[in-house]
């Protein structure tokens, strides 16, 4: 196969992923006439991620949180996407190579992301549920609702209680915005759906390894989100390490069990750098080291940013946050940066804007840190709407956002809770079965 990307006399930028740096870089340099821009991703959409756990909690349709690349770039006929998988760079012969064939790039920008970090621990790969990804939002909202159809069937008590608990692991925003998220439908839509199930038996835990929930907020947010989840019946287990789970039974560093089927991992993020990178470029976490201009260690024509990019500030030491700010401004610096170095024009060195940090916690109930404020309530979980609706890709996406939020606080119920699962080819069914989970548990590794 060949990627089919003509070649002309611009500047060939390749951007590898659209997440919020990739496609933020790539709108800036869309309709410049001084480059031809490469975007590689390997779905033919954006993800919005910070609304996963609303798809894996039935609150939102997929497709509301999705934007097709192709409607973002219509218009624009120096960008070129291909939709494929990138399996490494050779940075000799300045080449990306792809599922589809060989990419040459006179610029390279790695916007890869990160991935669940599970810390090598085999047993949770194999027997956890992520939430990463929207297939994997997607699958875990099929594995709850159909365990809650299982417990209506099974006979013992043990097993009926193993199917509806729920431990989640990791206490930063998404495991205390899914945890949230769970404590009210336990209370509200769930009974209504399922009368022949008693719910006051249905245990949701938080676990986290540190001393507090939503480590990098402020002591008052954190203080204020304890007592929320607390107050809707969360069992919050705080310097508390998860160390094995065998798909029945969660066994803690204290040598304490919690008995459950469902074991959310939301504890951690790696990054996810492309194959060929020296080792020596590669920090904590899998990160990429960069300066202040993106550039990786060692060159001047491979950059990365967003999740992926290990870039120090004397504010931030250590990198800055794995999210989606840091991530689109690093996009929009970059994109004035390649200009200027074209035009021999000096280039800005990045410096990071942190606008604050926020997590919603139940209806109406939310901890919002801002640099020059923090507040928490409902007020701050107005707010919370109105920046996750703001950031959303498309109109059309942020109305129906908007109307399914709307009608869910309205009526506590919504349409979505629904088991989808893609239907399998006639055929040897069990290998299928078995090849399809061998792909899960290759991808999770």
């Amino acid at each position: 196969m060949n990627p089919n990307i003509p070649q002309t006399d611009r500047k060939r930028v390749v951007i590898v992923g659209a997440g919020f740096g990739g496609l933020k870089l790539a709108r800036k340099l869309s309709g410049r006439s001084e480059f031809q821009v490469v975007l590689i991703n390997r779905q033919n959409y954006h993800e919005f991620q910070p609304l996963y756990y609303q798809v894996a909690t039935a609150g939102l349709e997929a497709n509301s949180i999705l934007f097709p690349l192709r409607a973002v770039f219509g218009n624009c006929n120096n960008i070129h996407i291909r939709v494929t998988n990138v399996t490494g760079v050779r940075t000799a012969d300045k080449t990306v190579d792809t599922d589809l064939g060989p990419v040459t790039y006179d610029y390279l920008v790695i916007a890869t992301g990160a991935d669940t970090n599970f810390f090598n621990q085999q047993n949770i790969i194999e027997k956890g549920l992520a939430m990463k990804s929207v297939s994997e939002a997607i699958a875990l909202r099929n594995r709850m609702l159909q365990n809650f159809e299982d417990a209506l069937s099974v006979e013992t008590l043990d097993e009926k209680e193993g199917l509806m608990d729920v431990v989640v692991v990791g206490g930063g925003p998404t495991g205390v915005e899914l945890c949230g998220t769970l404590a009210e439908m336990r209370k509200t839509v769930l009974p209504i759906d399922y009368p022949e199930l008693d719910f006051k038996m249905m245990d949701i835990y938080l676990i986290e390894s540190g001393g507090e929930l939503l480590g990098p907020m402020s002591v008052q947010s954190q203080q204020h989100s304890l007592k929320y989840l607390q107050d809707l019946g969360v069992h919050v287990k705080l310097n508390t390490r998860v160390k094995d789970f065998d798909g029945r039974t969660v066994t803690m560093n204290d040598g304490s069990t919690l008995r459950t089927n469902n074991l959310i991992w939301a504890a951690g993020v790696k990054a996810n750098p492309l194959a060929g990178l020296p080792p020596e470029v590669i920090g904590r976490g899998g990160r990429v080291k960069v300066n202040r201009y993106s550039q990786i260690q060692g060159f001047t024509d491979i950059f990365a940013i967003g999740d992926v990019a290990l870039m120090t500030e004397e504010k931030w030491p250590d990198g800055h946050p794995q999210v989606a700010q840091p991530a689109i401004q690093q996009g929009r610096q970059l994109g004035k940066n390649l200009l200027h170095w074209i035009r021999n024009e000096q280039p800005e060195e990045f410096t990071y804007r942190d606008f604050g940090t926020m997590a919603t916690i139940g209806r109406g109930l939310a901890v919002v840190d801002l640099p020059f404020l923090k507040f928490q309530g409902f007020f701050a979980w107005l707010t919370w709407l109105f920046v996750h609706l703001m950031a959303i890709v498309g109109v059309k996406n942020r109305l129906f956002i908007f109307l399914n939020w709307m009608f869910n606080y309205l009526t506590y119920s919504n349409s979505l809770r629904l088991i989808i699962r893609p239907k399998l080819p006639k055929g040897d069914l069990k290998a299928m079965q078995e090849k399809l989970s061998d792909q899960v548990v290759v991808n999770k590794t």
